[in-house]
């Protein structure tokens, strides 16, 4: 009788007369039903239980509707309006109201669904501004989630392997052998990282969070980044580290074959979240994520047989789990330049190439001074946050930082103007001291150059104008013993020069 009240749930919600005649919309995921018809969105959850949700009986799956309305309506106010009852009267018709509960459903007002980011993503309507602004908007999401203290880091990890473990023998997608294979490796690297799991839990960073968190689930609602759906209905799942959280959203775009959206989002969240050490973590968070979304998607081929077309997009998240887990040589590479030399825009390019996934954290010289002062980014500061003592401690900063991360087995992109001797040393020597090769590189324009993009530049991090320039240009001058790349070729060429030095450069005609 329940798989029978469910079709028909399915099949009111469905018609066009339960809308006042609208025409309906009809979206299924693995354990969901949407509905979308008019202003309205209407989810109801399928009857199933797998190990990790169990909607199998009605009042289940109100408790989880109930839930959800609850835990969403913070990420996404407006958007989320109650829960509707789907009942039987007496005649045995189903209508919205009191009555015999037939199925309950979350009511939602609708939204385009053009603005989906996964939507935006596979028409190239993504930009560097949202992904910026959503990487904000979860970094403050995650701040205010509530801490959970329910055993060590290590084990909360462990228990979502163990889940990942159990979701894999649901299907038959995967052979026994390469399930174990990459289980054990998952152990190993879990075993290895235990000790930082189990202090990052016991500093409050596992806590009540979103859960799913990839770019089907974000949203512009007014123009702004918005998160709704999160896990509702299995708190072991949502209690998690923030940045295994965000490692949802990382893989999905790094799957997606947006390796620089990646990166961005990972910098601008690490910018505002002072998380840098946990950033070694996020390949093995990746790959646990690449891991999760291979069995869900391998546990839709085996409950629907005409979804063989799924098979290959499991098997990449499959395949994408084991590269992810692969140790990748950390590197330390220090741009310097005067302002106007690209050395942001080359950092950016640079960063998502560098390392394991999401490629290198970029520690900048301007947004470490503007976090001294607790302004964003884009605020701009006076003269007195440049003097000589604020900047020593700026470059300090830089250093400092960017010997967590590398200290950690993260790579770095340094980013700063390094004009002085003083600021270069310091960086050459704590890296050396540390045994860490240091790839320092001056991008070297020529002044009428450097004039005109610090005349026309879009306003960003940096506060430097024609002024500061000139100083910088009067001042000691380029680094002798750094290696020196042409600022004046294209992003792409500086980045491959920067990374295969010696090459000839088709731009310049010389040897970098």
């Amino acid at each position: 009788m329940l798989v029978q009240d469910q079709t028909d749930a399915t099949a009111f919600l469905g018609d066009r007369r339960t809308h006042g005649g609208d025409v309906v919309e009809h979206i299924e995921t693995h354990i969901s039903h949407v509905f979308l018809a008019h202003d309205r969105a209407f989810k109801m959850k399928r009857a199933v239980k797998l190990p990790y949700v169990d909607f199998s009986t009605p009042e289940l799956r109100l408790k989880a509707c109930e839930r959800e309305v609850k835990l969403n309506g913070p990420a996404a106010p407006g958007l989320y309006l109650g829960v509707r009852k789907i009942a039987r009267d007496r005649a045995g018709r189903l209508h919205f109201g009191d009555g015999e509960l037939v199925e309950p459903v979350v009511e939602m007002v609708r939204f385009d669904q053009n603005a989906l980011f996964d939507r935006m993503a596979m028409e190239g309507r993504l930009t560097a501004r949202l992904l910026s602004e959503a990487a904000r908007m979860i970094a403050r999401y995650h701040h205010v989630a509530p801490v959970v203290h329910r055993g060590s880091g290590s084990a909360n990890i462990g228990a979502v392997l163990a889940i990942n473990t159990a979701g894999f023998g649901t299907s038959q997608v995967f052979e026994e052998t390469e399930v174990t294979a990459v289980t054990q490796r998952f152990e190993a690297v879990l075993r290895e990282f235990g000790p930082i799991l189990d202090r990052r839990e016991a500093s409050g960073k596992v806590r009540l969070c979103h859960g799913d968190l990839h770019l089907r689930n974000i949203c512009l609602i007014d123009g702004q980044p918005r998160l709704f759906d999160c896990i509702e209905f299995n708190d072991q799942i949502a209690t998690i580290d923030t940045l295994y959280d965000l490692a949802f959203l990382l893989m999905d775009l790094w799957h997606r074959g947006l390796p620089q959206f990646a990166n961005l989002v990972m910098n601008r969240y690490l910018d505002v979240s002072d998380d840098e050490d946990g950033f070694a973590l996020l390949p093995f968070f990746m790959a646990i994520r690449a891991a999760v979304r291979a069995h869900v998607t391998a546990t839709q081929v085996a409950e629907d047989a005409s979804a063989v077309h799924l098979v290959s997009e499991a098997r990449s998240y499959f395949e994408l789990a084991h590269a992810l887990l692969t140790k990748v040589q950390p590197r330390l590479i220090v741009i310097g330049g005067f302002s106007g030399s690209g050395k942001t825009t080359v950092a950016d390019a640079l960063a998502a190439e560098l390392g394991a996934p999401p490629g290198a954290r970029i520690i900048e010289s301007d947004r470490v001074r503007k976090a001294f002062y607790g302004v964003s980014a884009e605020t701009r500061l006076g003269a007195d946050a440049y003097k000589p003592d604020v900047s020593d401690n700026v470059y300090s900063e830089v250093v400092r930082r960017s010997l967590t991360v590398l200290k950690a087995g993260g790579s770095v992109v340094a980013d700063a103007v390094f004009d002085r001797a003083r600021n270069r040393s310091l960086i050459e020597v704590a890296a050396r001291a540390e045994g860490i090769p240091c790839e320092a590189v001056w991008l070297e324009a020529s002044a009428s150059m450097l004039r005109q993009r610090v005349a026309t530049r879009n306003k960003g991090p940096s506060d430097a104008d024609l002024s500061v320039l000139a100083q910088q240009l009067s001042g000691e001058g380029k680094p002798l013993n750094w290696r020196v790349v042409n600022a004046e070729q294209p992003v792409s060429d500086i980045v491959r020069d920067i990374l295969e030095p010696g090459k000839v450069s088709q731009a310049s005609g010389r040897i970098t």
